[in-house]
């Protein structure tokens, strides 16, 4: 039975142990809070991750550690660096394998679908942050000094999922009430559901030619968010869905009272063009299927429409 350490317990993070401690193995948690889901083969620890002393205490004699932590979204460029550098620093230390959580942000605009070997050239703060994190790490790799992959991820879907089309769209959607869309709701776009995100970090943590490469989370769907924003109220029995476009102006009008909103505004250019994540290889090299988009809009209807306790 190996121990895995995993920090960070949103929604992939929680997963993630989930499915490791379903299969046997032992889980170390590590957030601010001492969060995360209740299994005996999950040991929950509260730990700032950024204690690089403390990180590699807890890492010591893991197989695996998993990056799946994520700073608020408005203080990324802040919080994010000093996260990741005790991260790499704790599986150095101990010889554990690092396995980061990223996403598309580091490819920055692109006019066709990204692969796994996409060039990284960031325009946004956020996809710069990103791909430094990438890089040290790669770089440590390349030094003979740690085994590090990273497992890429589009927006999410799946309860207690986070991302524009879970804050602006599926709560309004449910509720019958107009949602704003910031983009254009008729372009297509990858959509990653949660669970498939932590089954890929997984599947990369067991297969011998995941180091020093990156992989895609293969994707749920590629629906606009309109369709998607269709599909969601049939799955919950509401009305059908009144989606409008967000302006820039309007959402950055918003971002003056919003932090959180405010940092949208330079990620709009995954929103108000095709934005389509090539998964292809590493379907057939992890052997990840996605789960159908319907079981995943079914889950979020369901946690949506669940009566208070």
């Amino acid at each position: 039975m190996s121990l895995h350490v995993i920090v960070g317990a949103g929604a992939t993070g929680s997963a993630t142990a989930r499915l490791l401690a379903a299969a046997g193995e032992r889980v170390r948690l590590v957030t601010r809070r001492g969060s995360g889901p209740l299994h005996e083969r999950i040991e929950r620890v509260t730990a700032d991750a950024t204690d690089t002393a403390r990180l590699i205490e807890l890492t010591r004699g893991a197989t695996t550690v998993f990056n799946c932590a994520m700073p608020p979204y408005d203080r990324w460029p802040a919080e994010f660096p000093p996260l990741a550098a005790a991260v790499l620093a704790a599986a150095e230390r101990t010889g554990a394998d690092y396995v980061m959580l990223g996403n598309i942000y580091a490819y920055g605009p692109t006019d066709e679908a990204a692969r796994e070997d996409h060039p990284l050239t960031p325009t946004s703060i956020k996809g710069r942050v990103r791909a430094r994190m990438w890089q040290d790490a790669r770089a440590a790799h390349a030094a003979g000094r740690v085994r590090v992959t990273e497992v890429r991820a589009s927006d999410f879907l799946g309860a207690d999922a986070y991302s524009p089309f879970t804050l602006m769209v599926g709560a309004q959607v449910l509720a019958g009430s107009t949602a704003f869309y910031p983009g254009d709701p008729h372009a297509p776009h990858s959509w990653t559901y949660t669970v498939d995100a932590a089954r890929t970090l997984i599947a990369a943590a067991r297969h011998e030619e995941s180091w020093g490469r990156a992989w895609h989370v293969p994707s749920a769907s590629e629906a606009p968010a309109s369709e998607l924003a269709a599909r969601l109220a049939a799955a919950a029995g509401a009305p059908g869905p009144r989606l409008e476009r967000m302006t820039r102006a309007e959402l950055e009008e918003i971002g003056r009272t919003d932090p959180v909103m405010a940092e949208f505004s330079e990620m709009l250019y995954l929103y108000d063009r095709p934005s389509i994540l090539d998964a292809t290889l590493t379907a057939k090299a992890l052997e990840i299927s996605p789960t159908p988009i319907d079981e995943v809009l079914a889950e979020m209807a369901a946690q949506r429409t669940k009566p208070a306790a």
